[in-house]
């Protein structure tokens, strides 16, 4: 399998001005672009040149951003590679359907420039994370080997986002005690201020969803946050 390409973001979009502009804002931060402005144009450059992160967005002309997206995260060469989804579309149920399709972060327009180079940056931190040791933590019925970015529940392989494993491992980490979305948006996301905390909630509801009975244990603080609890 072909590598991704360090620094090389695949920018897709219908607006000349948007995708000039996140084009632009990128290459100041030290990143090459790739530009797409069609669905099928950047599921082709995707595949060929193995970007390091996508920016996708979803209302592209022959091919949806998320009809993309799938078709990315089906294909074992390219189902690694990190998304922003950026769009116009800001109702919750879009960003969910977004992360159900496997996207790691979603910025809805109008945007800041500045904010999409921080997310891009943080989703490429997050991937990056170096492992020096093999170590395995369990808690209850859930497994989660660190070298192998893997987690199973009663020996049963997850299909997690590299953001919903740091999640889950950071809670596991600092289980008993509460967590504030605050504290999760910087310390799993990487953002030094309150973004936008909705964004914490959409990725614990998709983690339980996933952890199907094991995701009792994930305690909501009303109002706060999280806590991983111990069943026994």
């Amino acid at each position: 399998m072909t590598k991704p390409q360090s620094k090389k973001i695949l920018v897709a979009d219908d607006e000349a001005d948007v995708l000039n502009l996140v084009c632009d804002k990128l290459k100041m931060a030290g990143f090459s672009t790739l530009q797409a402005a069609d669905g099928p144009t950047a599921l082709e450059k995707a595949r060929s040149e193995i970007p390091a992160l996508i920016v996708l967005d979803l209302m592209l002309p022959g091919m949806s951003g998320t009809e993309v997206c799938k078709a990315l995260k089906s294909d074992p060469a390219t189902k690694t590679i990190p998304i922003v989804m950026l769009t116009a579309k800001a109702e919750e149920v879009d960003r969910i359907l977004g992360f159900e399709l496997g996207a790691d972060d979603y910025l809805t327009k109008p945007f800041s420039p500045r904010e999409l180079v921080l997310r891009v940056q943080s989703v490429l931190r997050r991937g990056a994370g170096p492992v020096t040791a093999a170590e395995v933590m369990k808690h209850g019925d859930i497994l989660i080997d660190r070298t192998r970015h893997e987690v199973k529940v009663r020996g049963k392989t997850l299909d997690l986002t590299a953001t919903e494993f740091k999640l889950l491992l950071t809670l596991i980490e600092r289980r008993g005690r509460v967590q504030s979305r605050d504290v999760l948006l910087n310390d799993v996301w990487g953002y030094e201020s309150s973004i936008d905390t909705r964004t914490v909630d959409t990725h614990v509801r998709r983690l339980r969803e996933k952890l199907g009975k094991a995701a009792d244990s994930i305690e909501t603080i009303r109002g706060f946050g999280y806590r991983m609890i111990d069943l026994g």
